[in-house]
């Protein structure tokens, strides 16, 4: 299977997924113009559209697409995703047969709460909840729903991709340092953005388990964050750990 970051909108990525025989999916379309150009450069056949929460950066060239290429549209169990044609739930094995691929359906509120992961096919589709370095805004949930749901990540497999939704790594990263300044795995994960960034190509995917020695968001117990944790009032309770963890990288600028 092909794993390809599309770029789109201002900092987006559209993940495009296909075989040899020119079977594609795409997850979260936040626009249809990337997706067509990727379909006809490729001589790809479009089968099926993932998505993973309702904010328009990631649904809004879905319903175009399923227009024009008559796919079902998988999304979670959401009004607001009036688009969708099936919907799929915590737990739910999402099978599909062209392109043939097979997704484990994990619910992850926090940044929405009927956000979505699909894992699966060596890769960890994951929306806005992880990304590289970093996690998602809590738009809806509470700190330890989100924790949770990222705890539910880090324990699938490490060697799964992680396919996030936005190009967010080296700002992410510059947090992260402030949190963990002695992290060595975060010193070569940033020397590898840089250099990647540099000649303009997306710093993801990364495997869970790069995330999971770098990303503070995914460290709240190890004894570098717990101690930066200390420093800024929580120390004691995970949940307080993250919570102001995810309040600082708020409002951080660097």
């Amino acid at each position: 299977m092909h794993v390809v970051p599309l770029p789109a909108l201002a900092d987006n990525y559209i993940w495009l997924l296909h075989d040899d025989s020119g079977h594609a999916i795409v997850v979260d379309p936040g626009e249809a113009g990337p997706v067509e150009k990727a379909l006809r450069a490729r001589k790809l056949k479009l089968c099926a559209i993932l998505l993973t929460h309702h904010h328009n950066d990631h649904i809004g060239g879905a319903d175009a697409l399923r227009t024009t290429h008559d796919v079902p549209i998988y999304a979670p169990d959401d009004e607001r995703i009036a688009i969708a044609t099936q919907r799929v739930r915590d737990g739910d094995t999402l099978t599909l047969t062209q392109p043939a691929m097979r997704f484990q359906v994990i619910a992850v509120p926090g940044h929405t709460l009927s956000h979505i992961v699909y894992a699966g096919e060596g890769v960890l589709l994951c929306g806005d909840t992880l990304f590289s370095l970093g996690c998602g805004r809590l738009f809806e949930g509470t700190p330890a729903q989100m924790l949770s749901s990222l705890q539910r990540i880090a324990s699938l497999p490490g060697n799964l991709l992680v396919c996030c939704g936005h190009e967010y790594t080296a700002a992410n990263g510059r947090f992260a340092q402030t949190v963990e300044p002695e992290n060595a795995a975060l010193k070569q994960r940033l020397d590898e953005v840089a250099k990647l960034r540099a000649k303009h190509q997306p710093s993801v995917p990364a495997t869970l388990s790069s995330e999971l020695a770098c990303n503070p968001f995914l460290r709240v117990d190890s004894e570098d964050v717990i101690d930066w944790c200390r420093r800024h009032g929580a120390a004691n309770d995970p949940v307080a750990r993250f919570a102001v963890l995810r309040s600082a990288k708020d409002v951080f600028q660097a």
